[in-house]
């Protein structure tokens, strides 16, 4: 059987390969984009290589950074440690122990500057894995550009801004759905006027696949929540070809190599058909899904992590057949800690390798017409149609989330993996079979607990430096507009110019908007 629940065949033929081929096709460039949105793809470049980085302090940070643009990466991929994610300032009693932990701690648009100093912020595309205050970060990002002379026209990147699967699968939300979904919209239109180039939400399948999605869950509950982003940014005014072309999509490449490039071959097709039949877009633009790809962290093992580098160039093979536009593959070490230097290094060359030394940039969508990966994107698409149609039967994707229909349906694959994997009917090498008695010593890299302590201290002097009077009077202009129906990133960016934090910054959001608790729900 596949991930998705489908047979898999012995053996495919003609036979096995529905009619109209031709048409469900298309030509690479062309709706409905099955074999990739641009009609050269790699054959004239290949796809930006990402390397996902950001532990401890911003200085620690920037010094990986720039070890990575020097190693040939093309694009930046900021990870945020969990109290900058969940709006809270390092000071705040609840972010003790959780500093740096997993990302870089960014309190202020003091700590922004250090993250990027000495980049050219308008010759390097930065992806920005946050969610909940998405556009505190980005305003963030353009403030510390202005001061370099460069304006929003010039910037390039990504904010993951995708609220509705951190209610479905990751956790990281703050506010309730409908004023999220209010900053989403704002976030679009800010965008669309000040920062043309920026790809204003990158919508998640991959955290609900490390939470236990099926391809085709993850697939049909992406594009569900991409449907009720279109539907608020056109309640809230806008056009669908104004803001559509700058959608991006984010989802899982696992090592089932031929079930992954018929689900991303499956999604560009059915978001072309959405997008044009239920929502009338005209510009080819916003019927073309794009998107990045991670390699599947929650596949790699701490067991023997060496063969784990092999897991991620299957993966990473997968996302390049598949059409991905930008790529990170992870570092073979992450299932331990945050990656080493090397690691990271290794992790960036496996990309390099696939690129420069072997054909797959030499042509267009290498699988077209395969027996075997025609009928599966076929399969792929009929399951996640019909899901998307059990998430709209409960009215919205919103609604199917307070009924938790969508985790319900994820932890189901989620339980059933783990079954399978506890009774061997699912191998792991080197967990369930091919096992060693005693693994070769590795020193993860390691998070220092003083940081912690650096950024309170910076934070207070933050906080006796700056116009106090200043910032409050921000804030309330902030909370006005967030109590109205104005747009309100433009005064939370004359917020964050006066040193407002991101923690004050979501404080002052959460008086208005409250806050989101599953047990007020279920």
């Amino acid at each position: 059987m596949s991930e998705s629940g489908f047979e898999i065949n012995p053996v495919y033929r003609a036979a096995d390969v529905q009619g109209d081929l031709a048409e469900r096709l298309g030509e690479p460039g062309e709706y409905p984009f099955t074999r990739g949105v641009y009609p050269t793809m790699y054959t004239k470049r290949p796809w930006t290589m990402r390397q996902y980085a950001g532990f401890g302090t911003a200085a620690e940070s920037n010094a990986r950074y720039h070890q990575l643009l020097a190693a040939g990466t093309a694009g930046l991929s900021v990870a945020f440690d969990l109290p900058t994610q969940m709006g809270f300032d390092s000071d705040d009693p609840i972010a003790h122990g959780e500093v740096g932990k997993v990302g870089v701690a960014i309190d202020s648009i003091d700590d922004m500057r250090t993250l990027f100093g000495g980049i050219p912020l308008d010759k390097v595309s930065t992806s920005m894995t946050i969610n909940a205050p998405g556009s505190v970060l980005l305003l963030l990002y353009q403030l510390v550009a202005e001061e370099s002379g460069i304006g929003g026209s010039a910037l390039t990147g990504t904010i993951q801004n995708d609220i509705l699967k951190e209610y479905i699968a990751r956790g990281t939300y703050i506010f309730p759905p409908k004023p999220s979904l209010r900053l989403v919209a704002d976030t679009f239109a800010y965008c669309k006027a000040e920062l043309p180039k920026w790809n204003t939400i990158s919508i998640s399948g991959y955290h609900m696949a490390e939470a236990g999605a099926t391809p085709a869950q993850e697939i049909a509950f992406t594009l569900a929540n991409g449907i009720e982003y279109v539907r608020a940014a056109i309640a809230a005014g806008m056009d669908v070809d104004e803001f559509a072309p700058r959608l991006s999509f984010f989802f899982v490449a696992r090592t089932t190599l031929l079930e992954e490039v018929a689900k991303f071959r499956a999604a560009r097709r059915i978001w072309a058909r959405i997008m044009r039949e239920e929502f009338g877009a005209k510009d080819p633009k916003s019927m073309m899904l794009r998107f990045h790809t991670q390699t599947a962290g929650v596949q790699l093992t701490a067991q023997q992590p060496e063969v784990n580098l092999v897991r991620v160039a299957i993966q990473g093979l997968a996302a390049v057949m598949g059409g991905t536009q930008s790529l990170h593959t992870n570092s073979y070490d992450e299932a331990i800690a945050l990656p080493t230097e090397k690691a990271a290094r290794l992790a960036l060359r496996t990309q390099q390798v696939i690129a420069f030394e072997s054909d797959l940039t030499s042509t267009v969508d290498p699988f077209a017409g395969s027996y075997v990966v025609e009928a599966m994107t076929d399969e792929v698409e009929r399951l996640a149609n019909e899901l998307i149609d059990r998430v709209f039967e409960y009215g919205s994707a919103v609604d199917a989330i307070e009924a938790g229909f969508q985790k319900g349906e994820i932890e189901r694959s989620a339980y059933k993996i783990a079954l399978e994997i506890d009774n061997v009917e699912r191998i792991v090498v080197g967990v369930n079979k091919y096992t060693i008695d005693v693994e070769d010593p590795y020193e993860p890299l390691k998070v220092d607990p003083s940081i912690e302590v650096a950024q309170v201290e910076r934070l207070a002097r933050l906080r006796a430096e700056r116009d106090n009077a200043a910032v409050e009077a921000a804030l309330a202009e902030l909370k006005k507009a967030a109590a109205g129906t104005d747009n309100v990133l433009y005064p939370m960016k004359e917020a964050l110019r006066a040193r407002a934090t991101v923690g004050e910054v979501s404080h002052a959001l959460r008086e208005v908007w409250g806050i989101y608790r599953p047990a007020d729900r279920f």
